[in-house]
């Protein structure tokens, strides 16, 4: 690093600040489940704390790497992110909670593969997109994309991760879109994925009725509404400015995986309408950030940078908006985290990774045209960037 201009801190304190809110709000919202299921009060706090220091390490060396490394890493990445998801459906080796087999590992340690897997296909499409420079090579291209996207897809579901699913397929879509594919096929394959995602909820009758539930989930508050009306309740009870830090009821074993899905309804419940309203205020700039970045890098002519910033901005806010809305009682229950803030160790990580490839993304445009408007910078003056 050559001068404090180079990288976006911006991005950086914005980045800095969601996880450390959400290192409190774990704390907060997890301290009760804590003390009853281990006997330590800040058994997550101290694990969140952790998997942010490695999550922290990690976004470090994705800084000082170069986006050619991934670009030509991009199919070993998803291809053992692949491997990795079908190790999970093994009996014996995936460990299976609430029904769902997502995690491997052991010790206390658990790895979730879809996480990595959503991060690992978003630099394979950028990357085998931005190979295509004619219209043969792109259909091509859209080919292996797409049966790659089905072949993970069915992995997920497997599982079933059906959150990661629809957030992976939503990103590739619009990462398609902003790329230029044509009106048709991009209406063709969504209308494709819809039916898709039609079928299997009509065949999965849980998925369904989390599809259904979320309408009127007062008709059944001890049943399947029960998740949707605790949080409502919190929301309520929140208020504009909140009950105070550590005065939640609903996180009382009132209002399920309180420090994880569901860490929003417990912020508003403490903290208030304002404190919501901040944290989307801080995902809407990373949004926006990140599709400023992936802009300058179209305009320099980086084709897997500027793709990957995209993906990268879809990714983040797509499945931050998948959280609030489930929080807010506007989308059916989905099992995904919220970025940078929940409770989960792969989740953490790989969100911490996201923003470090956006920087580095960032950083190398910068040294491509110049600081603020300043001349590019040689090839010998960027030396090792």
């Amino acid at each position: 690093m050559r001068g404090p201009a180079e990288w976006d801190w911006a991005l950086l304190a914005v980045a800095a600040l969601l996880a450390a809110v959400g290192l409190v709000a774990v704390y907060s919202a997890s301290i009760t489940v804590a003390a009853r299921s281990v006997g330590d009060s800040e058994y997550y706090l101290q694990r969140q704390a952790m998997y942010l220091a490695l999550g922290v390490l990690g976004g470090y060396f994705f800084t000082q790497t170069r986006l050619v490394l991934w670009h030509r890493l991009a199919g070993f990445a998803v291809l053992g992110a692949t491997v990795l998801l079908v190790l999970v459906l093994l009996p014996g080796v995936g460990i299976e909670v609430n029904g769902a087999a997502r995690w491997l590992g052991g010790g206390g340690l658990r790895l979730q593969p879809s996480e990595l897997a959503k991060l690992a296909f978003l630099m394979f499409a950028a990357a085998r997109l931005s190979e295509a420079d004619t219209p043969e090579l792109l259909r091509e291209r859209m080919l292996v994309i797409l049966v790659s996207l089905g072949l993970i897809g069915a992995l997920l579901l497997a599982e079933p991760d059906f959150g990661s699913f629809v957030v992976l397929a939503a990103a590739t879509g619009g990462l398609l879109f902003l790329y230029g594919v044509r009106w048709l096929y991009f209406i063709a394959l969504g209308a494709t994925g819809l039916a898709a995602l039609a079928a299997l909820a009509v065949a999965s009758p849980y998925r369904l009725a989390r599809l259904t539930n979320f309408l009127h989930p007062w008709d059944d508050p001890f049943g399947a509404g029960f998740q949707l009306t605790q949080a409502l309740i919190a929301f309520g009870r929140g208020g504009w400015f909140g009950v105070g830090l550590g005065n939640s009821v609903q996180k009382l074993f009132y209002l399920p995986e309180a420090h994880t899905d569901f860490l929003l309804a417990v912020l508003a419940e403490e903290l208030g309408l304002f404190a919501v309203l901040g944290v989307i205020g801080l995902f809407g700039f990373l949004v926006v950030r990140a599709f400023a970045i992936a802009r300058r890098a179209a305009a320099n002519g980086d084709g897997f940078a500027a793709l990957l910033g995209y993906g990268l901005g879809l990714t983040i806010g797509f499945q931050a908006f998948v959280n609030l809305g489930v929080n807010m009682g506007v989308l059916p229950t989905k099992g995904l985290t919220l970025p940078l803030m929940s409770y989960g160790g792969t989740s953490l990580v790989v969100s911490c990774l996201q923003i470090a490839l956006l920087l580095r993304i960032d950083h190398e445009q910068r040294m491509r045209r110049g600081v603020n408007g300043a001349p590019a910078m040689t090839a010998q003056r960027r030396g090792r960037h």
